[in-house]
């Protein structure tokens, strides 16, 4: 495990972020996205996520940023779904394997009853076999499925969608 520092993501931290969420584009099946982000179109995506009820956390060592968290409001304006977030995480590709994903999830879970957050959902492609392992690690549990939704120039891939209670 790499000893990485957890923090709030920050605007200058946005680069690093794209360029990370980008790698999984181009990686194909991590994310629905097809196409490559730019900084431009993230902006409005982080000033969505304030720090206080639903942040981006990052994973650093010194200044460079090796994987992110976000935490993001669950159907917004339906009032009584207002203690339900979803995380989404994402690791560059160099350092796949080194917990930088798993300390990204534990953080977020942790900090969970300050946000006033009290379950977390995560909706995964059913072709990424890493996040589903992680996500079961921290408790997890499968609430749904969506067969074949997700169409990757013809191959037509499923969602799984993993819930977790996070504070009572």
């Amino acid at each position: 495990m790499i000893p990485v520092q957890i923090r709030g993501a920050q605007l200058n931290d946005l680069d690093q972020i794209v360029r990370i969420y980008n790698q999984a584009v181009e990686a194909g099946e991590k994310t629905a996205d097809l196409e490559p982000v730019t900084v431009k179109q993230r902006l409005e995506w982080l000033a969505a996520h304030p720090s206080d009820r639903y942040p981006v956390y990052v994973a650093t060592i010194a200044e460079r940023i090796l994987g992110f968290l976000s935490v993001s409001p669950y159907r917004p304006g339906r009032a009584a779904l207002q203690f339900t977030a979803e995380v989404s995480y994402y690791v560059d590709s160099a350092y796949h394997g080194n917990g930088i994903a798993t300390k990204l999830l534990s953080g977020a879970i942790a900090d969970a009853p300050r946000l006033g957050l009290r379950t977390y959902f995560a909706v995964v492609l059913e072709t990424n076999k890493a996040s589903i392992r992680l996500l079961k690690q921290f408790g997890f549990t499968e609430w749904g499925y969506l067969p074949d939704v997700a169409d990757f120039n013809g191959r037509e891939v499923g969602q799984r969608y993993y819930g977790l209670r996070v504070a009572p």
